[in-house]
Order: structure tokens, then C-alpha cells, then sequence
């Protein structure tokens, strides 16, 4: 695999915020449902998909950097990670304090286990409407992971005592999730509101019509106006992100005219004459 940091276009001081947005602009690109068939495309999203997972994760990309891991966290002959030798020698001199100090009848010192980091890419509904998706960590165990409603991309979740087991009796350590929402090929979202870019046709556009439209709470009926163009926005009033405790965001609307090939409408289209005086662009000023 290619350098991480090329695959999404970025220099190594790249911020958080560069990485995030670089990922979702390159995923919506490459994203399979835009680009059918094309297996190009597609190892492409993988690329961009394993770039960010990397890059995403502080502790790995710290290791990357020190050339410590490879682009596919791969461990790199002849380095070793600091931070697991310290952890690896601390244990080791505890056993044998431990032995140590057990054969004179004294009790061991209770510690917490040490924390677990794991990554976990969920779609745009399940952020938005919140759920449980189940993870597979590294020792097998599998859990149910609980998403609140309307997560916010690149939150951390805590899940208490998920970790590695504690030494001596004492507690286990902490399962550190951060959670990536995989960019959708129609919706986005601003805060708790959600935004949808609603293909429509010129008929419907020209004369108006009552369409079905998907939200996170389901599909509803929405009224395209007579006369409607590209870009016309349409409000559905508390169909956006819900979080506990507060009012639901709403849903905006984009409507995108789409234009099919089709001959007959292209023959009518040459015979149209235009109103006096229309320009499309006479509002196009800079």
C-alpha cells in the first residue's frame, strides 16, 4: 500500500480536521454506488477507506510516523513499540516483586488493566438515528456496541472495563472506540440538520408534483413546487438528527433536475422557443 498520507493528498503535519475532510471529499468521490462497475473506482475507496483508518487512530499514526508500522499496520522489522516494552518490562519486574514479596506472605498491589483502541466505520443512518452495531476485537470477543443518536464523526466512546484484564484482582482497563461515518452518496448533514440532494424530473420540476423523499424517521410525501430548478430548497420540518432531550433538527431538500437521454425530448427541445427575454444567467455576476 501507498503512503497514507499521498493516497488522501495530504503533508504529514495535516491536522485532525484536514484528515477527516480530505477522507469524506475522496470517499464521495470514489464511493461504489457513484461510480458502478468501475473496479478502479473501487480500489480506490479501499485505498482511501484503509488511508484514513490509519491516519484517523493518533496512536497509530504516531507509530507510522516513527516508522514503526507500515502503511498497512504492519509492524516494521527491528522496531518495536515503546510504549508496549515499557508495559512488557513493568509486568515482568511486578511478577517478580509479586513472587517476591507473596513468599514472605505479603499481598500483591491491585492495577487496572491497560486500555484498548479500536475503529469502527458505521453508516450515516446509524449515526444519525443512533443503534447498536456488534465489534469483533482483536482477541475474538465480540460486543454490542451502543450509538448514540446523531454522533458526531471522529467521536471517542468509552466503554468501561472492555479492556485488558486487571493485574492482581484489580479492575480490568477501558475499550476506547472511535467511531467514523462512512460518507453517503446523497446525504449529508450541519449540526442536527440533515441534507438530501433529491434527483427529480423535468416534468416534475416544470409542473409540480408530490414525491416520496427518505429521511432517518422514515419516508414522507414532499411538494415540488410548479416551476422548481437545480438547487430549489425544501424544509421537512423535524426530520433531521433527534438527540435525546433536545427538538429534532429539520431535513433541507436540494432539488437536482435530471435530464435523461432520451431522443424524443431532445427533438422537442430544438423546436422550443424560449420566452422573450430569458437568460438563465443574466443573475450570474461576480
Amino acid at each position: 500500500m501507498s503512503d497514507p498520507y499521498k493516497t488522501l493528498g495530504l503533508q504529514k503535519s495535516a491536522s485532525a480536521d484536514d484528515i477527516r475532510k480530505a477522507y469524506r471529499k475522496l470517499a464521495k468521490q470514489y464511493h461504489p454506488d457513484a461510480n458502478p462497475g468501475d473496479a478502479t473506482a473501487e480500489e480506490k475507496f479501499k485505498q482511501v477507506s484503509s488511508a484514513f483508518k490509519l491516519l484517523s487512530d493518533p496512536a497509530q499514526r504516531s507509530r507510522y510516523d516513527r516508522g514503526e508500522i507500515d502503511a498497512n499496520g504492519e509492524e516494521v522489522a527491528g522496531h518495536h513499540h515503546f510504549r508496549s516494552s515499557r508495559h512488557a518490562r513493568r509486568s515482568e519486574f511486578t511478577d517478580i516483586f509479586s513472587d517476591l514479596f507473596n513468599d514472605f506472605g505479603a499481598s500483591s498491589r491491585a492495577m487496572k488493566g491497560g486500555d484498548l483502541k479500536a475503529s469502527l466505520d458505521i453508516d450515516f443512518a446509524l449515526a444519525g438515528r443512533g443503534g447498536s452495531h456488534r465489534l469483533q476485537l482483536p482477541d475474538g470477543r465480540k460486543i454490542d456496541v451502543k450509538i448514540p443518536a446523531g454522533v458526531e464523526d471522529g467521536k471517542m466512546l468509552r466503554l468501561g472495563g472492555q479492556g485488558q484484564p486487571g493485574h492482581h484482582g484489580g479492575p480490568s482497563g477501558d475499550l476506547l472506540i472511535t467511531l467514523n461515518t462512512r460518507p453517503h452518496r446523497w446525504f449529508s448533514r450541519d449540526g442536527d440538520t440533515v441534507r438530501l440532494d433529491l434527483p427529480v424530473s423535468i416534468q416534475e420540476a416544470v409542473l409540480g408534483a408530490k414525491v416520496r423523499v427518505p429521511t432517518l424517521h422514515g419516508d414522507v410525501d414532499l411538494k415540488v413546487p410548479p416551476g422548481s430548478t437545480s438547487g430549489t430548497l425544501l424544509r421537512l420540518k423535524g426530520r433531521g438528527i433527534q438527540k435525546p432531550g433536545k427538538a429534532a433538527g429539520d431535513q433541507i431538500v436540494r432539488l437536482l433536475v435530471d435530464v435523461p437521454d432520451n431522443d424524443d425530448l431532445a427533438d422537442r427541445l430544438r423546436t422550443w422557443i424560449p420566452p422573450t427575454g430569458y437568460n438563465p444567467r443574466k443573475n450570474i455576476k461576480i
